[in-house]
């Protein structure tokens, strides 16, 4: 058993410092729970590690990786036919038919507005493929002055979190906002904003890292990853400190059979840690219970609004991981999410956006909605 120490903040903004038990072999899909001001007394949280062998991932030879590359095709849709191209009558219907299930939110904006009357609105913020664009080269993702002016302006509106796949510091360095609440490494690396706000009282930040004992191991697996596919031109390795990233953007779709053979054979040596997919990404992730539907429900509970009413959450993204966070608000009937898409996806989400530019736009028009409300 290892212990960690972990700062969270009450709903006072009242920081504590306790104990974390990461405990293995032990299942439970239960959030922990920031403490609160009564709870000091010798209480302690204790992190659930699933340490289960995902064999579906890592086993299976030849026939596991040709499925496996069939997924990556199904998770890498081809870019949007220009006006130019004509759709079919089918394509033209199942378009149709989901936009009519997934509206955009420019559209729906006084039904969510209307939605959150009396309640505090959360806005939680994928970054890759949301606030920037999708670029070959994952080091020059940078966001827009305009849309890092967006993003700052609804800071001091509402609380507003940063939720990416990406290593925490990272991400700040691209957003270079410090109002705000970051969680990377997917929900892994959660810190608090480090600029006083008016949502939390002096500059106690919530600190959570609930897979520090696989640091290790992910550097371990990140050397032997960049040897491995150094071969295979265009791909790319990123260490985002409790995961890690598998780039295939760059790679020429022949050689996704090889990359995803040698992603296969150095897992099969690590069965504590997992695989999933992203946008022309691979992500290698502990074999924890933790994802960015987690994410946000611990943050809600360190701003104090676990099982409240008087909350909205917005959450916003991209991509396959922030389904987690997605299904979380779908579940908890309470919130809304926003896809951002120009084609049809299987998705969780209420609503949709086309792209950065359009997540921009909607962030203008919910400060000018919410400035709008105090001055009246």
């Amino acid at each position: 058993m290892t212990n960690q120490n972990v700062v969270v903040s009450d709903a006072k903004g009242v920081a504590i410092t306790v104990t974390v038990a990461a405990k293995q072999n032990m299942f439970s899909q239960s959030v922990p729970k920031p403490m609160t001001e009564a709870g000091r007394g010798g209480g302690c949280f204790t992190i659930p590690m699933n340490i289960k062998v995902l064999n579906v991932d890592k086993e299976g030879g030849a026939a596991r990786v040709n499925a496996w590359v069939d997924s990556l095709r199904a998770s890498s849709p081809p870019r949007v036919k220009s006006a130019a191209t004509p759709q079919s009558l089918s394509e033209t219907v199942d378009n149709n038919s989901w936009s009519s299930r997934h509206p955009s939110a420019m559209s729906m904006f006084e039904q969510i507005t209307n939605a959150s009357k009396g309640k505090q609105i959360v806005l939680f913020l994928d970054y890759d493929g949301t606030l920037s664009p999708i670029v070959e080269d994952p080091d020059r993702a940078f966001m827009s002055n305009e849309m890092r002016k967006a993003v700052k302006a609804a800071a001091r509106c509402f609380p507003t979190a940063i939720v990416s796949g990406r290593c925490r510091d990272k991400v700040y360095s691209f957003v270079k906002l410090g109002e705000l609440y970051y969680a990377g490494s997917h929900g892994m690396d959660i810190k608090g904003p480090s600029k006083s706000s008016k949502y939390k009282n002096g500059n106690q930040a919530v600190l959570f890292q609930p897979a520090s004992e696989f640091v290790p191991m992910i550097d371990e697996v990140y050397k032997i990853l960049l040897e491995k596919t150094r071969s295979i031109s265009g791909a790319r390795v990123e260490n985002n400190k409790f995961c890690l990233s598998v780039h295939f953007r760059c790679v020429d779709e022949k050689s996704w059979a090889a990359l995803a053979e040698q992603v296969r054979l150095v897992l099969n040596e690590y069965p504590k840690l997992r695989l999933t997919q992203g946008r022309k990404v691979l992500e290698i992730r502990p074999t924890i219970k933790w994802d960015k539907g987690k994410a946000l429900e611990f943050l809600l509970e360190s701003l104090g609004y676990a099982n409240s009413n008087e909350v909205l959450p917005v959450y916003i993204g991209d991509d396959r991981t922030d389904e987690d966070a997605f299904k979380v608000l779908r579940d908890r009937g309470q919130g809304f999410g926003i896809l951002v898409s120009k084609v049809p996806k299987e998705t969780n989400a209420s609503y949709t956006l086309q792209e950065p530019a359009e997540v921009k736009d909607f962030l203008r028009r919910l400060v000018k909605w919410k400035t709008s409300k105090l001055t009246s």
